[in-house]
């Protein structure tokens, strides 16, 4: 073991469980692995404590009103739209592509400069945010997808990175001409980023590359089933849009004939190497299909709002044990913050299960009576998501577990200088030298959830390497 904290650690193994765990000793592996956790107190820490191995090791202690958490996830992210993040939402999805996103993805690949600029204020950006793992879609340019992989790479940041199939795209001057062209183009970026990780030791080859069709509507069925071929072939991911839309649905059915997770099925791309966004058409159709084919969904709470005309059912797809992560899905939403995208999935269930009791005629307390399933999503649920369900989904720990990969953010409530609240936080019934109880620290959290921002973030932890 390399590294000890010791302090008050905060995770959530399960949707809706929320665990706090005062006084205990964290110990990470030279590999940066999560190699002990355990109170204080316990004979095992001790015995840590004293060990020969550890002489010159001086714990690093947490601070009295700080935790560690771990890092947020973000399943997914248009790294070339980031140049024009918080502009241009006003269209629905398929005119907003044309006229923003195809752009924007344009000049990134025709600029290795300003790919250059955008990616590395992005890549900032992500840290300063407390985003450790972030799933991308990148551009169809080979060049500018290995400039992002370098930039996380070198930020100490996990990034999967994916670098854009279409050969059926509506723009004339942007996509690939020919399935044949697309395959050949994907699989020059798959051997250049392996080029490139290779000289990293395993533990530390922080990015991979993520088999990216951008969605059924500009792919031919040719270069989807190659796209799944080559997924096999090389043990890669793959990554897609699946039911975001109904523009975008009624395009597939006019073009296939059939709806757009039986397009992917029938051609191999729903598995548990899957990652599909948005998903806001799920149903009680759909459910048993995602959930035996064990593929992962990105829920993109906010960009769902502006381009969806339905939302994300996220409460049925807890209940129902779905993988889901939460995706910031830039430009569609307008910000980076996964912090922003927790609190507008809990916003939009709560809106959701309004609108089911309006439907149900139901008045106050009532809603019980009416029968159905309560919609509602609380912050526990939403920091899991976040969190573990975002890693899990994508095949790493999230969570604060021995054996998982140590990746911490440090969390300060309250400090020396601020005993009355770090940063946006005003918390009137802290008194140093007074421990909060289990309800104390579950308050504390909670607050930090609805109003906490960066400033609250004072470290950073990517495989056990301080990154921030």
């Amino acid at each position: 073991m390399t590294s000890l904290f010791k302090g008050t650690f905060v995770d959530t193994p399960k949707a809706g469980e929320l665990r706090i765990r005062r006084d205990h000793l964290l110990g990470v592996s030279s590999e940066g692995y999560i190699a002990h956790l355990a109170p204080i107190s316990s004979p095992s820490s001790q015995s840590l404590l004293s060990s020969s191995s550890y002489s010159g090791i001086e714990p690093l202690s947490l601070g009295e009103f700080s935790f560690l958490l771990p890092t947020f996830s973000d399943l997914h992210l248009h790294a070339p739209q980031y140049l024009y993040a918080g502009t241009g939402l006003d269209l629905p999805l398929m005119e907003w592509l044309e006229k923003y996103a195809y752009r924007a993805e344009e000049r990134i690949d025709q600029d290795p400069l300003l790919a250059e600029r955008v990616y590395e204020r992005l890549v900032q950006r992500l840290k300063e945010l407390g985003t450790g793992m972030v799933t991308f879609f990148g551009s169809i340019g080979v060049e500018a997808n290995l400039i992002l992989a370098k930039k996380m790479q070198e930020a100490g940041l996990r990034g999967f990175i994916g670098k854009l199939s279409m050969d059926q795209s509506p723009r004339a001057t942007y996509g690939e001409p020919s399935a044949d062209y697309s395959l050949k183009s994907v699989t020059s970026f798959l051997d250049s980023l392996e080029s490139y990780t290779s000289t990293f030791p395993p533990h530390l080859r922080l990015v991979e590359p993520i088999i990216t069709p951008r969605f059924v509507p500009v792919c031919s069925d040719e270069l989807l089933t190659g796209l799944e071929k080559l997924g096999k072939e090389r043990g890669v991911r793959v990554q897609s849009h699946m039911c975001e839309g109904r523009d975008q649905m009624d395009m597939v059915f006019k073009s296939r004939g059939e709806k757009d997770q039986h397009v992917f099925d029938k051609l191999g791309l729903l598995g548990p190497k899957t990652l599909q966004a948005h998903v806001t058409y799920l149903d009680e159709e759909m459910i048993p299909l995602v959930k035996d084919r064990q593929v992962t969904m990105a829920h993109c709470p906010l960009s769902n709002a502006y381009m969806s005309e339905k939302q994300f059912p996220l409460r049925e797809a807890l209940d129902e044990d779905l993988s889901v992560g939460l995706g910031s899905d830039i430009a569609g939403g307008y910000s980076p913050s996964i912090q922003t995208q927790m609190r507008q999935a809990v916003v939009i269930a709560r809106l959701r299960e309004g609108a089911r009791c309006e439907s149900l005629g139901c008045s106050f307390g009532t809603s019980h009576e009416k029968g159905g399933k309560n919609l509602r999503v609380d912050w526990t649920e939403a920091l899991y998501v976040a969190t573990r369900g975002g890693k899990k989904g994508m095949g790493m720990g999230g969570a604060l577990e021995v054996g998982m990969e140590f990746d911490a953010q440090l969390i300060e409530l309250a400090g020396t200088e601020t005993p009355g609240g770090t940063g946006p936080l005003d918390l009137f019934d802290l008194r140093q030298g007074s421990e909060l109880d289990e309800a104390g620290w579950k308050e504390a959290v909670e607050r930090w959830w609805c109003n906490g921002d960066e400033r609250n973030r004072k470290g950073m932890w990517i495989q056990g390497r301080k990154v921030a």
